[in-house]
């Protein structure tokens, strides 16, 4: 049998509820809830390490209809804590398919749900702020679930990168084609289709775990060093700022996401809690320096305050929804960073560019100095 029918209870911190079925997995689970506005690229969000400690909302209402692809995954496991759709749809036609959603859930004990109210459900979230839920298909009483959901750790001051590399030890993915530069990479929770990036521009890419020391970045002798993204609060990873501190203006810095948050932090820049947070892939974005704008793939619920930029870092990409910081640069140090998520798996491709300039500009670096 694919999926049960266990009836199953969310109950948000602040005591709202909302009913739905299981269609994958059962008992209880808790974290931070936040919904995610991509209409495709489920399977690619849910093992994104980003999305690790939080039951991920889907606003689309159909979730499951083309299955899952192999290759498609970011990461070799499920990181959400949990699934929250409006309809799951276990009949898959997509010929590249091998396995349902609820399959994939199944197999690593990830509690998935469906007909909930997802609109309203977004609506409250979006009124009121992402915050912590319990869903439980044991418990019904609203009280109680209430309580448990309080207990769970808050999103602030929680450092989940530290735990979340994909390589426990230092590990070398070579160049596809012609070796044009080499590149550290400071993971912290990486989505694999970035190392795809990086590599097929040429760049050689050393991986390593987010808890490298400075002497061992530097150690490497990279063209550049890249920042991942991540999971987590920024400014719970002092020793990972403090790591940082003596690399940028060592080599050009490059970051994404928690890696752009803490290039930020590494040039004084102060970040913030935001309310619900930016997830989705339809999230327009203003290239200052181009004037072009930018659809974008996003996924944090942290941000940089922009009044807190100092003398020499200059803002580079702004949100168009809510006015946020998107990017930053500090020229003289060779460092920048972009919020969003320029490899947009699975999509939009608008972003692409952000990896030619740096894998181009770290790779003329690298001629000149041969």
């Amino acid at each position: 049998m694919e999926y049960g029918r266990s009836r199953a209870t969310l109950v948000l911190e602040d005591g709202a509820s909302f009913e739905g079925w299981s269609f994958a997995g059962d008992g209880e689970v808790s974290g931070e809830v936040v919904f995610t506005t991509g209409m495709v690229g489920y399977q690619e969000t849910l093992t994104d390490p980003s999305y690790r400690g939080q039951i991920v909302l889907f606003t689309y209402p159909l979730i499951g209809n083309y299955g899952v692809i192999a290759g498609d995954e970011e990461s070799a496991k499920v990181q959400a804590r949990a699934v929250v759709v409006r309809e799951y749809t276990p009949h898959h036609s997509n010929w590249a398919s091998e396995r349902s959603l609820a399959e994939l859930l199944n197999e690593t004990g990830v509690m998935g749900i469906e007909g909930v109210d997802t609109r309203a459900l977004t609506r409250h979230l979006r009124d009121k702020g992402a915050m912590r839920g319990i869903i439980s298909t044991v418990e019904s009483d609203r009280v109680e679930l209430k309580k448990k959901a309080n207990q769970h750790p808050e999103m602030v001051g929680l450092d989940l990168a530290s735990t979340s590399s994909q390589f426990a030890e230092p590990t070398l993915l070579e160049a596809i084609g012609e070796e044009r530069c080499r590149i550290t990479a400071l993971d912290y929770g990486v989505k694999s289709s970035i190392y795809r990036e990086l590599r097929k521009r040429g760049a050689s890419v050393m991986a390593m775990p987010g808890s490298t020391t400075t002497e061992e970045i530097l150690a490497t002798e990279p063209d550049g060093v890249f920042l991942s993204n991540g999971p987590g609060d920024p400014a719970a990873l002092n020793r990972a700022v403090e790591v940082l501190r003596p690399v940028v203006g060592e080599v050009p810095v490059f970051g994404i996401c928690l890696g752009h948050q803490l290039l930020g932090l590494a040039l004084d820049c102060e970040t913030y809690k935001m309310p619900f947070g930016h997830h989705g892939a339809n999230h327009p974005v203003r290239n200052l320096e181009t004037g072009r704008i930018e659809i974008t793939s996003q996924n944090h619920g942290f941000s940089i305050y922009e009044d807190s930029l100092p003398d020499g870092v200059e803002l580079t990409h702004k949100n168009l929804y809510d006015g946020t910081v998107e990017g930053i640069r500090n020229a003289e140090l060779r460092a920048s960073s972009v919020q969003y998520h320029p490899e947009s798996s699975p999509g939009p491709r608008d972003s692409g560019y952000l990896f030619d300039d740096f894998v181009n500009d770290i790779s003329g670096e690298r001629k000149a100095g041969e």
